[in-house]
């Protein structure tokens, strides 16, 4: 992983590998990557309203995140980071594997976004502090979820805003989000570990013991003729904004 100190390996590999594996089509909405095109726009949508409520009158402007730095953790090909670029805020995306970052610099370069990326373990490497800090779908592939917890909260602004979004470890998503979404080339065989995956309730202990308390949190849920979209029911996936307590 290119990082020498083993207690600040928490991602896992095998999965840096199989998620490189996939960055040359990561951009492409009809790819391998297909399912993330579709679920970010709804993640965005939460996000924008987490700093809406964070920040006083940040709801009246278009670009709320100017003047403020922003690091998008597990980042892959920058698909969260860019949005945020055209919020305003000057982002770096980090990610264990070079290959996203190389996929995720190619494509802010050919859109015009000067996004700044970095290679390796958010806890090895020396990039400060942040006042938004966003992780999504990364918490579950991780092997010491507390110490990777601890490295994030360590990159958060003492008035800062983290929102981190992952699947909930309950029947339903036993079923449709490894079981039947592997089944039908949804998403990538190997995409998702059911046993991995934390509850709510678990995930809000784990952000207390590294000093965050949550503020806001939906479930991101799918329905025939809707599609994905933010709602009450956090059986398969969910979103939260949380800050230091």
């Amino acid at each position: 992983m290119g990082n020498a100190n083993v207690s600040n390996v928490t991602i896992r590999p095998e999965e840096a590998d199989f998620f490189a594996g996939l960055a040359r089509d990561w951009w492409n909405p009809k790819g391998a990557m297909a399912s993330l095109h579709q679920v970010n726009p709804v993640r965005m949508a939460f996000i924008r309203d987490a700093i809406d409520a964070h920040w006083s009158g940040a709801a009246t402007l278009a670009k709320p995140l100017a003047g403020k730095g922003a690091l998008d953790i597990g980042c892959g090909a920058g698909l969260v980071c860019e949005p945020l670029a055209r919020l305003g805020a000057a982002v770096t995306g980090v990610d264990a594997a070079p290959e996203n970052v190389a996929a995720a610099a190619a494509h802010a370069e050919a859109v015009g976004l000067d996004i700044r990326y970095m290679a390796g373990e958010v806890a090895g490497l020396d990039i400060g502090t942040f006042d938004l800090v966003t992780c999504v779908e990364v918490i579950e592939h991780v092997a010491d979820k507390p110490a990777f917890l601890r490295d994030v909260a360590a990159r958060l602004a003492p008035d800062g805003l983290l929102v981190m979004s992952t699947p909930n470890r309950t029947a339903a998503s036993r079923v449709l989000l490894v079981g039947a979404a592997e089944a039908v080339g949804y998403v990538p065989k190997g995409t998702h570990h059911w046993e991995d995956f934390i509850t709510p309730d678990e995930f809000e202990v784990l952000l207390a013991d590294a000093g965050l308390s949550v503020t806001a949190q939906r479930g991101i849920a799918w329905r025939p003729g809707k599609g994905l979209h933010l709602s009450d029911d956090m059986a398969l996936n969910y979103i939260l904004s949380a800050k230091r307590v």
